[in-house]
């Protein structure tokens, strides 16, 4: 599991950098031709991966269900992500690693409810819901890499 942990926090590094390369607008932007924006995706990794790994583990996880509503998958941006709300994800996209990270070697996950992803993805798991998210964390980079092409 260490390298799936080292793998996950490079990602979330990555996803980093557009908080402190871009401005609150370019994070709002939705370009012609996209059905998002910078922001929501960073938004959606965070709730998937707590409704992966928590969720389906049937475990409390650790981000209000307002956010969770908002970035939830099928959804798209509403409206402007205010600062506070900008500044409340950054803070998660980090924390939550160190949370799971721990809640994992503490042996706090016991149960995971095998499911299919929206991808088309079997998880049978807590190590599949895992993989499966940095495999859904760099799709999402992906979408990101482009988005940045037209803001």
């Amino acid at each position: 599991m260490e390298s799936v942990f080292r793998t996950w926090k490079t990602s979330r590094e990555l996803y980093l950098d557009y908080f402190n390369n871009y401005t609150l607008e370019q994070l709002n932007k939705i370009p012609n031709g996209f059905s998002n924006n910078l922001i929501w995706n960073i938004g959606h990794i965070i709730v998937a991966q707590q409704a992966l790994i928590y969720k389906d583990s049937d475990l409390e996880g650790y981000i209000p269900n307002e956010l969770f509503e908002l970035y939830k998958p099928g959804t798209k941006p509403t409206g402007k992500t205010s600062q506070n709300e900008v500044t409340e994800l950054k803070e998660l996209l980090l924390s939550l690693i160190k949370k799971t990270e721990t809640d994992f070697y503490d042996g706090k996950f016991v149960n995971y409810n095998e499911r299919m992803t929206g991808t088309g993805f079997y998880l049978t798991s807590l190590k599949d819901a895992f993989e499966f998210n940095n495999y859904h964390e760099g799709l999402h980079l992906g979408f990101m890499v482009n988005i940045r092409k037209f803001i």
